[in-house]
This record gives structure tokens, C-alpha cells and sequence, in this order.
């Protein structure tokens, strides 16, 4: 699994114009899956992206964590993340999971973020032409891959 991991100070994101999910400060989560990912992948993922420490504390330092400050989340599943830029123009997306098997694993990413003591964990419509609005803060943004974590 690999996810782009975006501090803001808000997200929402829409489908057809509508809003489907909106959090205040946290963290907005592109999550891609790959072929070989397994639950076990998005235990690890879910229990460091928790824990991360990169919200600022009373001394300007990235010290707290999502918890820490009480923080919510918006996971958007991202099939792109998995894209083969390495030949031609067009990027092949063979790595990333189907969506039979994809979209089961974002589903249990998204609870296990939950089981990690995250109280508000928002999320867009799988599969869907979203739209993603946000606030990025710092920036910060960090990219978490489970090939790393092993």
C-alpha cells in the first residue's frame, strides 16, 4: 500500500457536486493498492499514519500526532499512485489492485485508521470521479509506502 499523507487545515471532497466527506484539521490520505497488498499491509499503514508526528506543538516542532491533537482524516482511494511512468507517455496502472480486491482493503484501511484512535475518519465514494478540495498546512506531506515499513 502507498499513501500520500497531506497535513491540512481542512478537506472535502465532492462527487457530482455534492459533498461526500469534510473534516477540519488532520490529515487527507490518497491510498493506493496494490496487486499483492493483503489486510496485513493495511494494518501497518493504518498504525504508522496514526502515530505520525507531524503536527506542530507549543514550540513550532513536529512533535504531536494525529491523535495528539484530536485530529480527523479523509481517505480517497488512488488508483494513480501505482502508475508505470517508466515507458512511453502513457502510464500503465498493471501494479495497482483491481477494484474487486482494491476496494475491500480501502474499506478496512479506512476502520483500522479508526481502531487506532481516530474518532473522525471521513472518506470519498470508491471508484468515483471525485473531487478534492484542501488546505494544504506547512505543506507538509509525506509519502508512506508498506515496502518501506518492512
Amino acid at each position: 500500500m502507498k499513501a500520500v499523507v497531506q497535513r491540512v487545515t481542512y478537506a472535502e471532497v465532492a462527487v457530482d457536486g455534492e459533498t461526500v466527506g469534510k473534516i477540519d484539521r488532520g490529515l487527507l490520505i490518497l491510498l493506493g493498492v496494490h496487486e499483492n497488498d493483503t489486510e496485513n499491509d493495511a494494518d501497518t499503514l493504518a498504525a504508522k499514519i496514526a502515530k505520525l508526528r507531524i503536527f506542530t506543538d507549543e514550540n513550532d516542532k513536529m512533535n504531536l500526532s494525529l491523535e495528539d491533537i484530536g485530529g480527523s482524516v479523509l481517505v480517497i482511494s488512488n488508483f494513480t499512485l501505482y502508475g508505470d511512468c517508466s515507458h512511453g507517455r502513457r502510464p500503465s496502472f498493471f501494479s495497482a489492485a483491481r477494484p474487486d480486491k482494491a476496494e475491500p482493503l480501502y474499506e478496512y484501511f479506512c476502520k483500522k485508521i479508526s481502531d487506532n484512535g481516530i474518532d473522525n475518519v471521513q472518506k470519498g465514494i470508491f471508484g468515483a470521479d471525485m473531487k478534492v478540495s484542501l488546505l494544504n498546512d506547512g505543506p507538509v506531506t509525506l509519502v508512506v509506502d508498506t515496502n518501506d515499513l518492512k
